[in-house]
C-alpha cells in the first residue's frame, strides 16, 4: 500500500501540493494524470526517496521493491545485455556470491546458492532479458554492443527495459511511451498488463492508459484526486461535472460541434465498412468527452492555405533510401487535398524515410517525386525542435517568418497555443519539450501549410494538448500523413491506413485492431518453429477432436461473417449512389426556379440514401459487435 497523508510539497518557489491525501492498494494499475508542471514527476521521486515533503507523511509498505525507469544513461561501457540484466539487483547478488563462493572453495555453500538462483529464475534471466529487448524493438545483435553506441532515444529505451527486468513490487513509469514507436507500445501495453506488482504510470497516450490502468489520479489544483476507472472513465466523470457548469455551457457546445461536423465529413466518404465504423465509434465517444476538456487552455488551429494544387505531390515508381540503398521500392503515392493518411509498419521498415523523402530531405534513389505549384509542406519531428533559435521568443521565432504581423496578432495567435503574456516573450531554451514541440506546432500552423507531414507529433505534448492537436487535425482542409504511436489520435484524423513493411508501402484495409493482429502474426512467424516432437503428446483421437472442435467454431462464425460482407457490400453501393447525387447537387444552374422539380427529386434521394446508409452501418455494428463476442467467448473457453 502507498499512503499518502495530508502532504505538502514545493519544488523552490512553486508549491506543487498542499495537505493531499491518497492511498493506493497493492495491486492496483494506476496512471498518474495532469497538465505538464503540476509535480507528476515530483511525485515519483518523493517515493522513491529523492524529495522529502515540507509536510505531512508518506507510508510505504515495508520490504518492497521499487523498479523506476532511469532518464539517464551513465553505464555507457557496458554491453546492452548485461546492462539490462543488471535491473535485476538479487540476480546479480547472487551471482557475485558464487563467483565468491568458487574463488573461495566454498563448495557446501555453491550448493546453497545454486538454489537461490534457481528458485528467483536465474538460469532463464538471459533469455528474459533478450526477451524484452525484442519486445522493445532491438535488434538480435544489439544484446552484444555497447551502450554507449546507441542514440539518445534508444538508451531510454534501454533504461525501460532495465526496469522491466527488475523483479519489482512497485513499478514507476514516466511516459515510457515517449520514444517508442507503435509495435513497441502495443507490446509494453500487453507485459504491463501482466505485471503483478503496483504500477504508477505517468502517460499522455489516453488509449494506453485505458488499456492498461484501472484507476486515475489526476493532479490540479495542488490535490490529488482518485478515480475509478481508466482514463475514459475519468473523461466521462469529469465531463458530467463540468457539463453541469453553465459558464462553460457555449464553449462546451462549440467543442462538440466541431466534432460533429467532421463526423458529418467523414460519413459522406466513408466507404470501407470496417475501418470506418471503428472511427465512427472512437467519435460518437470523442463527442461525449468533449466537455471534459472546455477548460482547456489550447484551442490553436491550422490556418486555411492561400492556394491549392490537385494533386500537391505525386511519387511514381519511386525508390527511397539512403547513401544509394534503398529501403522502399517502387513506391506510387498521390496526394490530393483532403487526404488523410496514416503511416503503419514495424520499426525500421521506412515509415520515417518515406516521410523525409516526400519532405524533400531525401531524394528518390529512383522514379520520380513531384510537386504541385502550390506546395505547402508543413513538417513535424522531433528534429524541428533541435531547429529552434534557442535564444528567440515564440513571438520572434513568428516575427521572423511573417516581419508585416502586428504584435498583437502574433500574440494571439501565441494564445491559442498556451503561450499568454509574458510566456510569448521568454527565451526558449527555457522551455520544456512539450513547450517546444508547441511552439513548432505554432511555426507550421502560421506558415499555412496545405500539407502535414507529421512523424510522431505528440512525444512530450501532455493529454490536453493532444486533444487540441487532435481537433486542429481534424478541421485542417489540406492533405495529411501522419505517423505516431498515439492510436487515439490516428482513429481520430486520418481516413486511410499504409502499410510500410518489407520494402513495400501498400494500402492496409483493416483498422488499428487489425493491424495489431497483423503484428502478432509477424512475431509468430519470425519465432523459431517448433520441433516435431513437442506434440508427442496429443494422440490421434486428440487431434482428431481439435480439428472437429475447429470445424464446429468455424461453423458458428460463419454466418455473421458473411452478413458483414454483405453488409460491407451494400454499403459501398449505397456510398457510391450517394456520391453521384450530391455531385449532381453540386451543379449550381440545378437552384434556378426551372429545375426546382429535379431539386426536390434529388433531395429526397440524398436524404433516403444517407438514411439507408446509417441503417447499414448500425447493422454491421451489431453484427460486427456480435462476430466480436462470439470470438470472445470461444477464446476464452480454450478454444481455437
Amino acid at each position: 500500500m502507498i499512503q499518502i497523508l495530508e502532504l505538502s510539497l514545493h519544488r523552490g518557489v512553486q508549491r506543487l501540493l498542499h495537505q493531499a491525501s491518497l492511498t493506493l492498494h497493492s495491486g492496483w494499475k494506476v496512471g498518474i494524470i495532469g497538465a505538464n508542471g503540476v509535480g507528476k514527476s515530483s511525485l515519483f521521486k518523493l517515493i522513491l526517496g529523492e524529495l522529502q515533503a515540507d509536510a505531512g507523511e508518506l507510508q510505504l509498505a515495508g520490504n518492497q521493491t521499487i523498479a523506476h525507469m532511469a532518464q539517464e544513461v551513465t553505464a555507457v561501457d557496458r554491453r546492452v545485455l548485461d546492462y539490462v540484466l543488471d535491473g535485476d539487483a538479487q540476480l546479480r547478488e547472487i551471482q557475485q556470491q558464487i563467483e565468491a563462493a568458487e574463488r573461495d572453495h566454498q563448495h557446501h555453500r555453491l550448493g546453497e546458492l545454486h538454489a537461490e538462483l534457481d528458485a528467483i529464475g536465474g538460469y532463464s534471466a538471459e533469455a528474459r532479458a533478450h526477451q524484452l529487448l525484442n519486445g522493445l524493438g532491438f535488434l538480435a545483435g544489439d544484446a552484444g554492443r555497447q551502450v554507449g553506441e546507441l542514440s539518445g532515444g534508444w538508451r531510454i529505451r534501454l533504461n525501460l527495459a532495465r526496469a522491466l527486468m527488475c523483479r519489482s513490487d512497485v513499478l514507476l513509469l514516466d511516459e515510457p511511451t515517449n520514444h517508442l514507436d507503435l509495435d513497441a507500445t502495443i507490446w509494453l501495453e500487453q507485459w504491463l498488463r501482466q505485471y503483478p506488482g503496483t504500477l504508477l504510470l505517468i502517460s499522455h497516450d489516453r488509449d494506453f492508459l485505458d488499456n492498461v490502468v484501472g484507476h486515475i489520479v489526476h493532479m490540479q489544483h495542488e490535490q490529488l484526486d482518485l478515480y475509478k476507472g481508466n482514463y475514459s472513465a475519468f473523461e466521462r466523470t469529469r465531463a458530467e461535472r463540468l457539463a453541469q457548469q453553465d459558464v462553460q455551457y457555449q464553449k462546451q457546445q462549440q467543442r462538440v460541434a466541431e466534432i460533429e461536423n467532421f463526423v458529418r465529413r467523414f460519413r459522406a466518404k466513408a466507404t470501407k465498412a470496417k475501418q470506418a465504423q471503428s472511427r465512427l465509434k472512437e467519435l460518437e465517444r470523442m463527442e461525449l468527452i468533449a466537455p471534459a476538456h472546455v477548460d482547456s487552455p489550447f484551442s490553436f488551429g491550422f490556418r486555411p492555405a492561400d492556394k491549392v494544387s490537385n494533386p500537391l505531390l505525386t511519387l511514381h515508381k519511386a525508390d527511397c533510401g539512403y547513401s544509394g540503398k534503398a529501403i522502399l521500392q517502387q513506391v506510387s503515392l498521390s496526394l490530393a487535398p483532403g487526404a488523410r493518411i496514416g503511416l503503419l509498419g514495424p520499426n525500421g521498415a521506412g515509415k520515417s524515410t518515406l516521410i523525409k523523402t516526400l519532405v524533400g530531405d531525401l531524394a528518390p534513389l529512383a522514379g520520380e517525386k513531384r510537386g504541385g505549384e502550390h506546395l505547402q509542406v508543413g513538417y513535424f519531428a522531433q528534429h524541428q525542435l533541435e531547429a529552434l533559435d534557442l535564444e528567440a521568443s515564440p513571438l520572434l521565432h513568428i516575427k521572423r517568418l511573417d516581419g508585416k504581423a502586428s504584435e498583437q496578432q502574433i500574440r494571439d495567435f501565441l494564445g491559442s497555443f498556451g503561450f499568454n503574456g509574458d510566456d510569448a516573450l521568454e527565451p526558449v531554451k527555457r522551455f520544456s519539450g512539450g513547450e517546444k514541440a508547441r511552439v513548432a506546432l505554432a511555426l507550421i500552423a502560421w506558415q499555412r501549410p496545405n500539407l502535414l507531414l507529421m512523424d510522431e507529433p505528440t512525444n512530450h505534448l501532455d493529454l490536453e494538448v493532444r486533444h487540441a492537436l487532435t481537433l486542429a487535425l481534424q478541421s485542417f482542409e489540406g492533405a495529411l500523413i501522419l505517423v505516431s504511436h498515439d492510436r487515439h489520435l490516428l482513429r481520430n484524423t486520418v481516413d486511410d491506413l499504409l502499410l510500410v513493411a518489407h520494402g513495400r508501402v501498400e494500402p492496409f484495409s483493416g483498422d488499428l485492431e487489425d493491424y495489431q493482429s497483423w503484428l502478432a502474426e509477424q512475431r509468430r512467424q519470425a519465432s523459431p518453429e517448433p520441433r516435431a516432437d513437442d506434440n508427442r503428446g496429443n494422440s490421434a483421437a486428440d487431434r482428431k477432436a481439435q480439428k472437429r472442435q475447429e470445424a464446429e467454431n468455424r461453423a458458428k462464425l460463419r454466418p455473421l461473417r458473411q452478413a458483414i460482407e454483405k453488409l460491407e457490400q451494400q454499403l459501398e453501393r449505397v456510398s457510391t449512389e450517394l456520391t453521384g447525387v450530391e455531385e449532381l447537387l453540386a451543379d449550381a444552374g440545378l437552384y434556378q426556379d426551372a429545375n426546382k422539380d429535379r431539386l426536390k427529386t434529388l433531395l429526397g434521394q440524398q436524404g433516403e440514401l444517407k438514411l439507408r446508409a446509417e441503417q447499414i452501418e448500425g447493422e454491421w455494428l451489431e453484427r460486427q459487435e456480435a462476430l466480436e463476442a462470439l470470438e470472445q467467448q470461444l477464446s476464452s473457453a480454450g478454444e481455437p
